[in-house]
């Protein structure tokens, strides 16, 4: 103990950092706190920002952990892989293009659909109520409750600003759900920047692009080493606890 009352620590432990590693310092019980809590403050803020879109099955596909569904990573796959000359689709289609990923298991899976719009949601800048037994639901902008729009409006992903995915075009997407009363009709949606991201219901005979979503993730999830991190800082704490008590 010295004359202000600090601890005297050897540490050779090889993550931390020059300072404390090289030589025997004094700190005191109040700064190995401070220093521990700031490690584990850093591992939180790395997991936050990680935590969105999760690349999967080396960048062919994202998982979106706030939602629990993955995403292709390619925004335009029906064309691309050469099933649709031009990624434009009717509803049933799209459909039918969403059963040959199943049919071929493609990454691994069968689940693949079309993604989800909420009714009602709220969160759109219009509302429609046509009255029960149908839901209400909404459309135009701001909508946060689908899983496109969630992608558009909280993740930021527009055609301008596409990454991690590619082939993002300024075309509408077809959702798998329908529109009610009007079954002959769907919900789409448009990632153009200049429309402001609108979700909107057309008819199924319309001709849009399609993207595939799978429910839950992808591929199991491995421990990131934010996670190895926190742990650690949480050791190094209860370390340093015991010494000073003792």
């Amino acid at each position: 103990m010295d004359r202000r009352g600090g601890i005297s620590y050897k540490f050779n432990e090889p993550g931390l950092p020059d300072l404390a590693r090289d030589e025997s310092i004094t700190i005191t019980g109040g700064r190995i706190m401070k220093y521990v809590w700031g490690v584990i403050g850093l591992c939180l803020l790395s997991l936050s920002a990680n935590a969105a879109l999760v690349s999967r099955a080396g960048g062919q596909a994202y998982y979106d952990s706030v939602l629990n569904i993955t995403w292709v990573a390619d925004a335009n796959l029906a064309q691309t892989s050469a099933y649709d000359a031009d990624g434009l689709m009717t509803w049933a289609d799209a459909q039918g293009w969403i059963g040959s990923l199943n049919t071929a298991s493609y990454l691994g899976v069968s689940n693949w659909r079309l993604p989800l719009s909420n009714l009602p949601d709220p969160s759109c800048s219009i509302q429609y109520n046509p009255g029960l037994p149908d839901p209400a639901w909404g459309y135009g902008t701001g909508c946060t409750g689908s899983e496109m729009g969630h992608l558009y409006n909280v993740d930021g992903i527009k055609t301008t600003t596409p990454a991690p995915f590619v082939n993002l075009l300024s075309s509408n997407y077809w959702s798998g759900t329908e529109s009610l009363p009007a079954i002959t009709g769907a919900f789409t949606f448009t990632f153009d920047t200049g429309s402001g991201g609108v979700q909107n219901p057309i008819d199924k005979s319309n001709t849009v692009r399609a993207w595939a979503v799978s429910p839950g993730d992808l591929l199991a999830v491995p421990v990131p080493a934010a996670v190895w991190l926190f742990g650690s800082a949480l050791g190094l704490m209860g370390v340093m606890r015991r010494k000073i008590s003792g």
